[in-house]
């Protein structure tokens, strides 16, 4: 073939690109079970052993369609340790208990020991990421703390309506306290959080920030 007959050829074109020339969108149903399988994976194996072919056997999907939607393996991380934040952190499931320490205290749902080891399986996993590329964090941290410090800025917000808090509270700091030091008990000391140490914190930290007396009955 002469170099006229080579330029002469078509840019090779994405193996969807016809889809997309009709207007056809993509088919985004099976996300949800490629994030749990790549949970799985991640738990299972870490994130340095962890692959988009583990993956996608996992999910009994194509390689191809994971690159589609994900361009590498960390931001099939972030978007399923999100996910798995965002399952627990729906404000339609907010609890109104009529006081601030009773919605907080029934915001602490039970979770089995084996759900319980996956996460901390998942944290020490993102914990690597984060070690073999720092600039992800502002990413882990939206995925992380930002869901839960959303619905806690919802509570305190609510309670201030209420009177029952200061309108003066550092609203979004103190949103953040809970969320933060779960992060940091999970990902840096490798505890895990039980509704012990959660009602310790409200008591301990959160209320008295908020100006309110901890213990107050729930």
């Amino acid at each position: 073939m002469t170099q006229l007959d080579t330029a002469q050829l078509p840019a090779e074109q994405p193996e969807d690109d016809g889809a997309h020339r009709l207007g056809r969108k993509r088919d985004h149903t099976r996300d949800p079970e490629i994030l749990d399988a790549a949970l799985d994976v991640l738990a299972e194996t870490g994130y340095d052993a962890m692959s988009m072919d583990l993956v996608a056997a996992r999910a009994k999907a194509g390689k191809a369609t994971l690159y589609r939607r994900w361009p590498s393996k960390a931001d099939l991380v972030l978007d399923a340790v999100s996910c798995m934040k965002q399952a627990q952190s729906r404000i339609e499931d907010l609890p109104d208990t009529g006081t601030l320490r009773g919605d907080f205290i029934a915001m602490i749902r039970p979770h089995s020991m084996e759900d319980a080891e996956r996460r901390m399986r998942v944290m020490g996993a993102v914990v690597s990421m984060l070690s073999r590329d720092p600039d992800l964090a502002d990413a882990v941290n939206e995925a992380i703390t930002e869901p839960r410090a959303r619905l806690n800025r919802v509570l305190i917000e609510r309670a201030i309506a209420r009177g029952e808090v200061s309108a003066d509270v550092e609203v979004d700091t103190i949103a953040h306290i809970s969320p933060s030091m779960t992060a940091y008990r999970t990902l840096v000391q490798r505890k895990p959080v039980d509704r012990e140490f959660l009602i310790g914190l409200i008591d301990g930290i959160v209320l008295p920030a908020l100006g309110l007396r901890p213990g107050s009955p729930a």
